[in-house]
């Protein structure tokens, strides 16, 4: 924003300093010409040391007036001077950390991140800044080294699909004897890997911004519907899928929450044990809070493994290819999704093998339609 130049906040803080301590001044000398006026007789006799008077009359008020004018000049001239100099010093100290904020804020425009204010001191208003400052910066950077990952990783995610749609179509061209049924197959299978991948992009791109409708949602129907749409899949590989709980309304996206559990869901099942497997997906409701858990057997998780899941592209040790397998960002769509709906996710692994997975999102008011 262009704006017009004005004084420093250090001048008019001067400034302040200085008409203020001018002003006291000048209502401390009057306060004392206001006593002399009041005990101080207009006219007085003078008196000669024998104690006989003289019988003169000298103008009392008059005389001291003559007298106190001149110094009260000269104490006024003086607190001017003193709150002038004393005040750019005191506003000096004052606005150095405001200066160490600026320079930092300066560094952050100008693409350094990784700078911090660290003020040093006990707490008050400055530091307090600082501290939210740093703080800010330190979230920044993150999400910028976060999305930095996320488009390295999503551009090499779509450069391989063409990458081997290339090679496809260059085998293809140089040998008119290759099965043109194979080449065909195999197009179609890495040209919907892509289309997967993009549409999971999309998605993702979609809850992050939170450009979506918000209207009731029972997370138990979610449940049931993800499960009874996965059901083949969790036939095919022998897992055994079991779903109870409570009526758990919030307010969000139909599609994004029934992506949201579909996703946990989906995952639960093919990152489980090759046979008899289980998944328990189960619903409920906290004092303020709706919880929909999805738990499953499998290997074992350890606990960092566990804290990565959740980041773009990011895939187990077990990953099944199947062709049900993910583009790796069932569970990151998952975390974006939860956050869009102001909830809390939570991966903690098992003792047994497998994993828990909690989204805890805020309840709906019994009178929210929407």
């Amino acid at each position: 924003m262009d704006r017009a130049p004005g004084l420093s906040v250090r001048v008019r803080l001067t400034l302040t300093y200085a008409g203020f301590l001018m002003l006291a001044g000048a209502l401390l000398l009057a306060a004392v010409w206001v006593f002399l006026l009041r005990y101080v007789p207009d006219r007085a006799t003078l008196i000669v040391p024998n104690g006989l008077s003289t019988g003169g009359v000298f103008p009392v008020r008059s005389t001291l007036l003559r007298l106190f004018a001149p110094r009260a000049a000269a104490v006024l001239a003086f607190l001017l001077v003193f709150g002038l100099v004393g005040g750019w010093i005191l506003a000096g100290r004052m606005l150095a950390p405001l200066t160490r904020i600026t320079e930092a804020t300066r560094m952050a425009t100008n693409g350094s991140l990784s700078h911090r204010i660290r003020l040093p001191g006990r707490r008050d208003e400055f530091r307090e800044l600082a501290d939210a400052f740093d703080t800010m910066l330190v979230r920044l950077e993150a999400h910028v080294a976060e999305q930095q990952r996320f488009a390295a990783n999503a551009s090499h995610e779509l450069r391989t699909p063409l990458a081997i749609s290339k090679t496809l179509l260059d085998v293809a061209r140089t040998d008119p004897n290759h099965d043109a049924g194979e080449v065909i197959d195999r197009l179609h299978a890495v040209n919907t890997r892509a289309i997967n991948l993009t549409e999971a992009l999309l998605l993702l791109s979609r809850a992050q911004q939170r450009s979506f409708t918000r209207e009731r949602v029972d997370l138990s129907l979610m449940a049931e519907e993800a499960t009874e749409t996965l059901l083949p899949l969790a036939e095919k590989h022998g897992v055994t899928v079991e779903t109870r709980g409570d009526i758990t309304p919030t307010i969000g996206s139909h599609a994004l929450l029934l992506q949201l559990t579909t996703n946990l869901v989906q995952n639960a099942i093919l990152h489980n044990l090759p046979d008899q497997g289980v998944v328990w997906v189960n619903t409920g409701v906290r004092r303020n809070s709706v919880v929909l858990t999805v738990e499953n057997t499998g290997e074992d998780i350890s606990p960092q493994l566990a804290s990565t899941l959740t980041e773009a592209f990011q895939r187990g040790t077990e990953r099944v290819h199947t062709d049900h397998a993910g583009v790796g960002l069932g569970l990151a769509i998952v975390k974006t999704i939860t956050h869009a709906h102001d909830g809390t996710l939570t991966l903690t692994p098992r003792s047994a093998g497998g994993i828990r997975i909690t989204v805890e999102l805020p309840a709906a008011s019994p009178h929210t339609d929407r």
